[in-house]
């Protein structure tokens, strides 16, 4: 039976479930402040990775933070400021870093992760992007043999749920990406993995295909949310208000601020990343390339060679650091000696990031006719179409492909 949806967010998980809700005949009304394909959907490294099931706290991470801290040149920084009100969320992204916890939780990931192509396929060539879906595999790096025995517990959750690696010694680093400068000991090739040549094209294209499909984008922003008899009846925007039948929210970082209207709070947190892209590099990388110690990638794009990473803490609403992006740029000359620095643009985005590096994919616990999908920290590009998917099949009532328990909006 058709409905009418109205989902919250315009980014890459709103608009791929926006897309798979009226692939099942509903009438669906996409709402954000701002276009499709802003915030992480528009500056991401565009890492197309099933694999992904490692989640970011694992075992020791609390003995690594004060190095990560003291390196000037490290992926994590605290403003001092914001400390205090991050605290609580910190404890619980430490204490998600039990073993048998990130056992469960590397499982979620990979049942979640393991359909991103197949996801993906339908939507893309509907929309004629299938070109931007690249599955070239991609190349994880390490200075020191010491460096890459101290990842063994994330490889061996990869290759035990049936992730293909290929170990690489310095010589076959090279052969994979000639570039590189020679200071690479160790490497993994995980030849399944893939990347989309621009984020925000896609993010875009997705959703003119969603109108053109007859559904509708308002560019709205969110004040509140009507309540009556358990269930949703209504948003008030800046624009009016606007009738609700059935509620998704997809709303990123914004998400917590409307879960806590509806009486379902979350932790969640907005983990900054950085982005610098060059447009005319003078070099060409045949795939994207993460250097595992400081934690970053570099993705070929269509609109140039761009770096993507750090964590930083600061809140929604702070303005951005971009001395953290100036971080990022040094790391990639000293990465990539013959890259051409000219041309470039700084970016800042905000992950929502979850404790337990699980997202949201949830019918409501409270309200009858709400639906989640949010949290996807550093995997919402890889997860948005397959949490479309579900979140399509649980509105219209069949069974998800997967067991969806570990999303749960109450597990907190």
């Amino acid at each position: 039976m058709a409905k009418k949806i109205t989902v919250i967010g315009a980014g890459i998980v709103g608009i791929a479930t926006a897309c798979y809700l009226k692939r099942d005949g509903h009438q669906v009304t996409v709402v954000d402040m701002r276009p499709p394909g802003e915030y992480c959907s528009f500056g991401n490294a565009g890492i197309l990775s099933p694999g992904s099931c490692v989640p970011q706290s694992m075992p020791g991470i609390l003995a690594k933070v004060p190095g990560y801290l003291a390196d000037p040149l490290g992926p994590l920084t605290v403003r001092w400021r914001y400390l205090p009100r991050a605290l609580p969320w910190l404890a619980r992204f430490i204490a998600a870093g039990r073993r048998e916890r990130v056992e469960r939780a590397a499982d979620a990931l990979r049942a979640l992760l393991r359909q991103t192509f197949d996801a993906y396929a339908p939507l893309v060539r509907d929309a004629g992007c299938a070109d931007l879906i690249r599955r070239t595999g991609y190349v994880v790096v390490y200075e020191t043999g010491r460096s890459y025995r101290g990842d063994a517990l994330a490889w061996k959750l990869r290759r035990e749920r049936g992730i293909a690696l290929e170990e690489l010694d310095a010589a076959g680093i090279g052969r994979l990406v000639p570039a590189l400068a020679k200071i690479y000991e160790k490497g993994v090739y995980l030849p399944e993995q893939g990347y989309v040549a621009n984020p925000e094209r896609l993010t875009k294209s997705l959703a003119a295909q969603f109108q053109k499909d007859g559904g509708t984008v308002l560019q709205r922003e969110v004040l509140d949310i009507g309540l009556r008899d358990g269930a949703v009846h209504a948003l008030e925007t800046g624009g009016g208000s606007l009738p609700v039948e059935t509620l998704v929210v997809c709303a990123g970082v914004h998400s917590g601020e409307l879960t806590a209207k509806l009486g379902e709070p979350v932790p969640i947190e907005a983990e900054r990343g950085y982005h610098v892209t060059f447009s005319d590099p003078a070099l060409e990388l045949p795939m994207p390339v993460s250097v595992a110690d400081a934690k970053f990638f570099v993705t070929p794009m269509e609109m140039g060679l761009r770096i993507a990473g750090q964590a930083e803490f600061a809140g929604i609403y702070a303005e951005p650091d971009y001395a953290r992006a100036d971080v990022l740029a040094r790391h990639l000359q000293r990465m990539l000696p013959g890259v051409r620095m000219a041309d470039s643009t700084k970016w800042m985005g905000r992950r929502p990031a979850m404790p337990d590096s699980l997202p949201v994919i949830s019918a409501s616990a409270k309200h009858r006719n709400v639906y989640y999908a949010f949290g996807h920290g550093h995997v919402g590009l890889c997860g948005g179409a397959p949490t479309g998917r579900i979140i399509a099949d649980l509105v219209s009532g069949r069974r998800p492909s997967i067991d969806v328990a570990p999303f749960r909006v109450d597990r907190f």
